[in-house]
């Protein structure tokens, strides 16, 4: 008889925890969040210039670490509510180098990303050099692989999902299901919460989120771009590969940044 009365309170302790957690439990609906890009660029240089005989290469990337620290720092925001999102880099306090030697696409890239998870579809501004783009499509499909992995981001906890885009980019991301909204930094979508932290470890760049706001989100403030020359993923990938054609080992690396 002692038994199964202990067992009765035992269960219900267990239930008035699981209650008191779930009354407690706060999911953000809408909201801003702040996220800080890193981009190794002591490493992508390195990368860069490998295999080059040329001593004019050593001697511009020794010039640019007199001047330039190792990470460069990127800030962008993420507006969400509901099931869209409206993704853009801060143009404001951005670090930045005049070297020729630390153009390296990926790591300056500048989209303005509207999402609609509803209707499964994106509208990205992207700057090419010299031209702009505007490119509507379907969201990319990511096979992603959920882990055990755990870690704080933004004061949120996130789990760890690792995932293989555009053939041969490994991803790492840390999403949080206390935000429901299943996008992230950049085109990376389709995880069961909002991604506050991204890696591309094999590119040497990073994103995490820095702050997360809650505060209502207007329907002006998710608009779309609508400046740039009308294309899809398709039409932009053709674009590219004609104009780097001759861009030797640089195109690959070229191409996957403006496919990102």
């Amino acid at each position: 008889m002692k038994t199964i009365i202990n067992s009765i309170l035992i269960l219900i302790i267990v239930l008035t925890s699981s209650n008191t957690f779930a009354q407690n439990d706060h999911f953000v609906q809408n909201g801003v969040i702040e996220f800080e890009k890193k981009s190794n660029m002591y490493a992508l240089i390195t990368k860069k210039i490998k295999g080059e005989t040329d001593s004019y290469y050593q001697a511009a990337f020794e010039s640019y670490k007199k001047t330039n620290p190792q990470f460069k720092t990127t800030k962008s925001t993420l507006s969400f509510s509901k099931n869209k999102s409206l993704y853009k880099w801060d143009e404001t306090n951005q670090s930045s180098s005049t070297s020729w030697i630390a153009d390296d696409a990926m790591a300056n890239l500048k989209n303005v990303i509207a999402t609609d998870l509803d209707a499964k579809t994106s509208i990205t501004q992207k700057n090419v050099y010299d031209d702009l783009y505007l490119v509507k499509d379907s969201l990319r499909k990511i096979d992603w692989k959920i882990t055990d992995e755990t870690r704080e981001i933004a004061g949120y906890e996130c789990r760890r999902a690792n995932a293989i885009v555009l053939d041969s980019v490994y991803v790492v991301a840390y999403y949080t299901i206390q935000i429901p909204f299943a996008g992230g930094p950049e085109s990376f979508t389709g995880l069961p919460g909002t991604i506050l932290g991204l890696a591309l470890p094999h590119e040497n760049m990073t994103w995490f989120a820095t702050k997360v706001t809650e505060i209502p989100v207007s329907d002006k403030d998710l608009a779309p771009p609508i400046k740039g020359k009308a294309t899809d993923n398709k039409g932009l990938n053709k674009i590219l590969l004609d104009a780097l054609k001759d861009w030797g080992k640089w195109a690959k690396k070229t191409l996957q940044a403006y496919s990102l």
